[in-house]
């Protein structure tokens, strides 16, 4: 018998070992599936941008989405790319823009991504659009194109703006959990879900303010496009005019009602085939992934500080501040790098995670020059490792600002004891010993410590921002702080930011500041890890997730998860929610 289990214990190990072997071999072939990044086009081709899922700041390949028959990731960058060389390929007689459901991307993002849009059509050459539905920022992308077509039974979204956080006071409650909290500044309510069932008047003014930027901007865009004047657009959205496809098409929103079949028909006759012959579309990820970046020995350093920032390594869609000073760093001792744009899409997270960055900022602008480019957000900690960059260019529907600090801290006590009947005890060797700890209650001299700790973090915040914004003095800086959130377009207004535009634009005024003019190459920071090797770390963990709960669920776990960041206790970040829909 013990022979038998010895024996079924070594072919079990064994089983186990070749299992791992093989799916360790799996996963690596999987992830060279699309290495190859050499595409063919022919002539008389369309490039098809499959409007699908989510558009990130930029996306690294995942074996695991061609494995399990997932949307092809698309990414801000490689879609610029591909609109860009489409204009000057003479192979590709225009674009068509398949519209299907989209997640909940960016404002910033989209207005990137229609900039673009409008840029290739200087070349002369089409651009179609076609849906069964059209969210808002779906149609205002899609207002880009020379013609927009719907399916006969789809709809087009026109009701407006709004943004609706979520608030936990009350589950809390019924869980006995009290939440402690620390703070500087009157529209700082990242702390507000924990402590409110609705929002405060001074966030919902925040939010209306910005709301109202957002969709007045929206709405001169479309006016223009669409020659449809601004109160005509807003009566629409007020009365819910537009309910039906034909509503949509008498009120000139879009050009036409049609089946897919029949715009793919318009298609070959607008790239000169026959209706027998069939489209030869171009993929807009691959063909954009093909793009070739001149080489020079002169170089300009794109550094990316995407998600909330945390101390450490990147990861799970986080900027860890290890990672970002390594890369900064590495631009700023490379002679051949001649400037560096830090690339902002960031709520900020770890108010000292934040102040490490920003150091290694300020080496940097020693050296060679330094702007920041804003994508969806750039708030508290994402503005403030880059208030002090020469140059700040955001987009108008960027959420920037929120220059304030708080902490927070728990009280589970009652929750241990009254629901799960769990005590504890203590020993310490002095009396505060045992600081911020969740299971007792604290008392009024600690939280009076914490909260000079916040007030401090604030006060360096605030300077900061004096020193890197060029503010007279702290009230000036302090007036238009207190942790509220700005579009660009106000934050332009208030100094905070420098000029409003994109990526590419921040790139050209660094180059002129470096004496490049037009002789320069852009290479990327952080250099994206291979799969295999991130798969032993969290990559797949945080797969699963993002798979199988809502972006709602995610975004919180996100959220969440940065105030686990024990070595900071202090926040720099931006509230929740404020996705705006």
């Amino acid at each position: 018998m013990k022979k038998f289990f010895g024996h079924f214990l070594a072919s079990l190990l064994a089983g186990i070992f070749i299992f791992f072997i093989g799916f360790l071999v799996v996963i690596i072939s999987l992830s060279s599936i699309g290495s190859d990044k050499t595409i063919k086009v022919q002539d008389q081709s369309v490039l098809k941008i499959n409007l699908t899922g989510e558009i990130e700041e930029f996306k690294e390949e995942n074996p695991f989405d061609k494995f399990m028959g997932d949307v092809e990731p698309i990414d801000l960058r490689t879609l610029q790319y591909a609109i860009r060389k489409a204009s000057t390929d003479d192979k590709i007689k225009g674009i068509y823009l398949n519209v299907g459901m989209m997640g909940s991307g960016g404002w910033a993002t989209l207005e990137a991504l229609r900039k673009e849009l409008l840029d290739f059509k200087k070349s002369k050459k089409f651009i179609y659009a076609y849906g069964e539905i059209y969210s808002k920022k779906m149609y205002y992308l899609c207002t880009a194109a020379d013609k927009i077509y719907l399916y006969p039974t789809g709809a087009v979204e026109w009701n407006g703006l709004s943004s609706n956080p979520m608030f936990y006071k009350g589950a809390l409650q019924k869980l006995e959990i009290e939440p402690k909290v620390f703070r500087v500044g009157t529209f700082k309510s990242a702390v507000e879900p924990f402590i409110l069932d609705k929002m405060s008047d001074a966030n919902r003014l925040q939010v209306k303010t910005f709301l109202g930027d957002f969709w007045n901007h929206i709405l001169e865009n479309i006016s223009k496009a669409r020659k449809i004047s601004i109160p005509t657009l807003q009566k629409y959205a007020d009365e819910l005019t537009v309910q039906s496809a034909q509503d949509a098409f008498n009120l000139q929103l879009i050009d036409g009602i049609k089946y897919e079949d029949e715009v793919l028909d318009l298609l070959k006759d607008k790239s000169g085939l026959s209706k027998e012959e069939k489209i030869r579309f171009v993929n807009a990820i691959k063909y954009g992934k093909n793009y070739e970046p001149q080489k020079n020995a002169n170089k300009v350093a794109v550094i990316y500080a995407v998600g909330n920032i945390i101390s450490g390594k990147s990861g799970d869609d986080n900027i860890g501040s290890e990672t970002f000073v390594n890369a900064v760093r590495e631009a700023r001792l490379d002679k051949n790098v001649k400037a560096i744009v830090i690339r902002v899409n960031s709520p900020g997270g770890s108010a000292l995670a934040s102040d490490v960055m920003a150091r290694e900022i300020e080496l940097a602008k020693k050296d060679k020059p330094v702007i920041a480019s804003y994508g969806d957000v750039a708030a508290s900690g994402g503005y403030y490792i880059s208030a002090g960059c020469q140059k700040i260019f955001a987009e108008p529907t960027t959420i920037t600002g929120s220059i304030g600090v708080f902490g927070l801290l728990v009280n589970t006590q009652k929750m241990f004891n009254n629901k799960l009947g769990i005590t504890f005890d203590r020993v310490t060797t002095s009396q505060y010993a045992d600081l911020a700890n969740p299971n007792r209650l604290m008392s009024e001299y600690e939280a009076k410590v914490i909260q000079q700790g916040v007030n401090r973090v604030y006060g360096d915040f605030i300077n900061v921002v004096k020193k890197g914004r060029n503010f007279a003095d702290s009230l000036a800086v302090d007036t238009i702080a207190q942790g509220r959130v700005w579009s660009g377009i106000r934050a332009k207004q208030l100094g905070l930011v420098d000029e409003l535009g994109g990526l590419d634009d921040a790139i050209k005024m660094v180059a002129k500041m470096a004496g490049l003019g037009d002789d320069y190459q852009i290479i990327t920071y952080p250099e994206p890890e291979p799969f295999w090797k991130k798969f032993t770390k969290t990559e797949a963990q945080a797969y699963m997730i993002n798979k199988y709960v809502t972006k709602e669920q995610y975004q919180l776990y996100k959220q969440l998860k940065v105030f686990s960041d024990v070595q900071s206790g202090v926040y720099l970040l931006e509230p929740f929610d404020y996705q705006v829909k």
